[in-house]
């Protein structure tokens, strides 16, 4: 009886994924979510459909791990300057902060398609939303220690004014996010509102 052999389909990894990976972010930057397709993918990265499919039955699952693995992030390492001021101006306006494109067009490019696709949202906020809110909330916890927050400091809401002024000027105002825009915010806004110390009334 002849004996059957069971061809094993080579599996995508290593440096080949990360290509992939990369390619994939690429095109996400430049065109959108609704607008990438497996075909660009697969021409981008040199790849043939087939390969992308052994993979990745769907748009959102390549989508998905691409953004779980490239999740840009600055060096933690880099962002313990000894004050919030520098903590919060190295972590926005180095590689993989507020000031650099590629995170920024990758967040824009899912923004229309996360309310479509569950799983897509939770790897957003998973792995690329989570983990900077993580740096950015151990900033100020580290601010608190040295003493730079006013008693009773909200850390939580504190730690997402900075990202939320750069997201509104990006996508609402359609403006330009500089070291400038950066400082300024950090100076006229954020390290106000650490020292401020505010009676808050009881609501009845």
């Amino acid at each position: 009886m002849d004996e059957v052999v069971e061809r094993v389909r080579p599996r995508v990894e290593g440096e080949r994924e990360e290509q992939i990976f990369a390619c994939t972010l690429q095109l996400l930057s430049e065109h959108g979510y609704d607008r990438l397709t497996m075909d660009a993918v697969a021409s981008s990265a040199r790849a043939s459909k087939a390969t992308l499919y052994r993979r990745w039955q769907t748009k959102a699952d390549l989508v998905v791990d691409a953004v779980g693995r490239s999740a840009c992030l600055p060096s933690p390492e880099l962002v313990d300057t000894g004050s919030l001021r520098g903590d919060l101006l190295a972590f926005s306006c180095g590689a993989g902060g507020l000031t650099d494109h590629v995170p920024m067009d990758v967040l824009g490019s899912v923004m229309t398609a996360v309310h479509r696709e569950p799983e897509l949202a939770a790897a957003v906020q998973q792995s690329f939303i989570a983990p900077r809110l993580a740096l950015t909330r151990a900033m100020f916890e580290r601010a608190a220690a040295r003493g730079e927050l006013a008693e009773g400091t909200d850390v939580d809401l504190l730690a997402q004014v900075l990202p939320a002024l750069v997201v509104h000027r990006i996508f609402v105002n359609a403006g330009e996010v500089t070291p400038a825009f950066i400082e300024q915010v950090i100076d006229e806004v954020v390290l106000p509102a650490c020292r401020a110390e505010t009676a808050r009334p009881t609501l009845r």
